[in-house]
């Protein structure tokens, strides 16, 4: 028997490319438009996080002292599941940020995820304002409210945008109980803004609510300037 022997061919060469073409020509495909294309660079965490992000606040930036202590703390004590996992953020203060509408409060916070990622830790986080969360927890056929509250209160970083905007009830006062009520329980990281001054908020909110925002969460006030308007006029 007479064995038949090959030239070994590289990638490349002349009879390896003919065998492509003909694969190609077969399948009805263009050659010229089967050109590799470059693999896309990996994301980021910054870019990662940035992409879930509202566009108007990709690019925010935290300046506020106590903002900046905030984040520092909560970096401070991100823990790593495992041995050689990226430290995440678990547990940690929160801020209340008061001031008058467009102060800049809103920036501030996401400005404040922002520092959390550039310093290096994982952030699993979710922002919501206080009228979308509560439209979004109504009861409603086909919908359970309550395992979406069992996962924004377990959220490890929440962002409450305009708490006291939407209407008072009773029902949104036992809600926002719950959800403030677990994270102050498991020392969750919570940034909250509203336009509402304590005793106000107290009103709204309940005693329970605001006697426990009082103990969990450092608040920061904003200068009584709307910078939207401010801006516009400029």
């Amino acid at each position: 028997m007479r064995t038949r022997t090959r030239e070994p061919q590289t990638l490349g060469s002349e009879g390896t490319l003919d065998r492509m073409a003909r694969i190609l020509a077969a399948r009805n495909i263009d050659p010229a438009a089967a050109e590799l294309v470059d693999e896309p660079e990996p994301f980021s965490p910054l870019d990662a996080l940035t992409a879930g992000m509202p566009p108007r606040y990709q690019a925010a930036v935290a300046d506020h002292p106590q903002v900046l202590a905030w984040a520092r703390d909560v970096a401070e004590a991100a823990v790593a599941p495992s041995r050689g996992a990226r430290r995440q953020v678990a547990t940690g203060p929160s801020l209340l940020m008061a001031g008058v509408v467009g102060a800049g409060k809103t920036h501030q916070a996401y400005g404040a995820v922002r520092r959390l990622v550039q310093s290096g830790v994982g952030v699993r986080w979710r922002a919501t304002t206080a009228a979308d969360l509560y439209a979004d927890l109504r009861p409603r056929p086909g919908v359970d409210s309550e395992r979406e509250l069992a996962a924004v209160s377990r959220c490890p970083l929440l962002i409450i945008d305009d708490l006291g905007a939407a209407k008072a009830s009773e029902w949104v006062e036992e809600v926002t109980y719950r959800l403030i009520n677990r994270r102050y329980n498991y020392e969750l990281p919570t940034l909250i803004t509203t336009n509402l001054a304590i005793k106000d908020l107290r009103a709204y909110l309940g005693d329970r609510v605001a006697s426990r925002l009082a103990q969990m969460t450092t608040r920061v006030e904003f200068e009584p300037v709307d910078r939207r308007r401010h801006r516009a006029a400029a």
